[in-house]
């Protein structure tokens, strides 16, 4: 139950994140212009360089290292001063380099680039990591959704024009701090003042800094493509592209939300000695996200040619059969989500899972070389389905001697073919009545419906799941 309830908090939180900025970023364009709205992604994209080298892998690591020590006070007090004080040094290390070289070497974007690091200070004393590491998720959505709410009434209250670029991005950065410091009052329940004796930093930093690599290198990947296209094609492709991936991107925030929940609950698990338990849950984390992924899959596609044109307008129609080529990486990286961050991070593999990642990078970099010369915008679309994939047969053959690939996969044919009867009727249904909100709804229901029939009709495992569920809730009112 709890953990049912962390993934639903933190599949609403991720949705909100990608849909919030769809509320601001067409006021924003408006007010500022494209050459401001410019500067601010240039300043941002430099500071997040150095803030990525200054969170190294601590927040994943933290969240980790909680996860495991939870069950003692003492001990997870301990971890929590050290990790902090490594972060907080590692944070102002970090935050040295930018001003230094924001001093030296800005010239035109000076107060931009001051004003950007606030970010940087934000994450030096982001605690949230250890709320994930207790599995507190409602704590922390609660209070980010505030924060986020705030920072939009902010934006539409006091960034009225060009002028205000400056605070519109003193109030991105001010949200991101405020909001970290307000967890920090319930620590005092949480935790106990330790001898700084006992904190010993530098003891976490290997370990952290090992968790840096794939998250580096999980970022490089996330952006390569855009910039291969933007070199190799041209920028109206980009912009196809830019946007068939951000409405993925709110697809799959829904499914991968379950990693952050279970990568504590898993590893609490494996310091408890709990081998049985951790692979139950990865076998019903695995069925679960294959559930929902797939009809997720199948019902972009099917939705995608008209959806695209009405929701992005008609300049973007080809933005469908991009998103229809996409599609394909919910599944994908669903299936990376569960062999990944649920099992190969909390069970401390870390190794196996930076190299699948690597790889991953390494197809990606090559897949779109040879692709978008080809295709384009649907070559980099292409690309991003091979390189997921990749990252996937990697975990995948990293765990065959401890988890059953024919349990993982032996049922996949009831929920493949469920999706497909559900894409069918909705793709035909979506081609006859025009794209509205209203069409849309009833678009979603008749495909939720269909698919709940058809999975019923099979009996996938899911159905054994939700029954289990309903039995537990009512056994618990009694």
């Amino acid at each position: 139950m709890k953990v049912i309830k962390n993934y639903l908090y933190n599949a609403v939180y991720q949705v909100l994140l990608l849909i919030i900025p769809l509320i601001t970023v067409p006021y924003i364009s408006r007010v500022l212009g494209p050459d401001l709205v410019g500067i601010n992604e240039y300043t941002n994209s430099w500071m997040t360089f150095f803030l990525l080298f200054g969170q190294l892998g601590i927040s994943l690591y933290g969240n980790r290292e909680v996860a495991y020590h939870r069950d003692s006070k003492e001990d997870r007090s301990t971890i929590f001063w050290g990790i902090e004080c490594l972060q907080t040094l590692t944070i102002i290390f970090a935050l040295l380099l930018y001003l230094t070289a924001t001093l030296l070497f800005s010239t035109t974007f000076k107060k931009y680039f001051l004003l950007q690091s606030f970010w940087i200070i934000a994450a030096g004393v982001d605690v949230s990591w250890y709320f994930m590491g207790i599995e507190n998720f409602q704590r922390i959505v609660t209070r980010n959704l505030v924060v986020k709410l705030a920072s939009i009434v902010l934006i539409f209250t006091l960034v009225k024009s060009h002028k205000d670029l400056g605070i519109y991005i003193l109030i991105l950065g001010l949200s991101s701090l405020v909001g970290n410091l307000t967890l920090w009052p319930y620590l005092r329940k949480e935790i106990k003042w330790i001898s700084l004796t006992n904190w010993k930093p530098f003891s976490h930093f290997y370990p952290a800094l090992l968790l840096f690599v794939p998250t580096i290198t999980t970022q490089i990947y996330v952006v390569v493509n855009r910039l291969m296209l933007g070199r190799m094609s041209t920028q109206n492709q980009l912009g196809q592209f830019g946007n068939t991936d951000k409405i993925i991107k709110v697809i799959l925030a829904v499914v991968t939300a379950s990693g952050t929940v279970m990568l504590p609950h898993i590893a609490n698990k494996f310091s408890n000695g709990d081998v049985k338990g951790v692979r139950d849950s990865l076998y019903h984390s695995f069925d679960f996200i294959t559930a929902l992924a797939v009809p997720m899959m199948f019902g972009v596609m099917a939705v995608a040619e008209p959806l695209a044109p009405w929701f992005l307008g008609h300049a973007f129609a080809p933005a469908g059969r991009l998103m229809m080529i996409e599609a394909p990486i919910i599944l994908f990286i669903a299936w990376s989500n569960v062999t990944g961050t649920q099992y190969l991070m909390p069970v401390n593999r870390t190794k196996e899972y930076t190299i699948s990642v690597t790889i991953g990078a390494i197809v990606n970099i090559v897949a779109n070389f040879l692709l978008i010369a080809l295709f384009a915008a649907k070559g980099a679309a292409l690309a991003t389905d091979i390189s997921e994939l990749a990252v996937t047969a990697v975990q995948l053959f990293y765990i065959r001697t401890t988890i059953s690939r024919r349990r993982l996969f032996g049922t996949m044919w009831k929920y493949s073919l469920c999706g497909f009867i559900m894409f069918v009727i909705v793709y035909r249904l979506s081609h006859i009545i025009n794209m509205s909100i209203a069409n849309l709804v009833v678009e979603v229901v008749v495909g939720v419906v269909v698919y709940a029939i058809c999975i019923i009709v099979v009996h996938a495992p899911i159905v054994d799941q939700a029954l289990n569920l309903i039995y537990g809730l009512k056994n618990k009112q009694k």
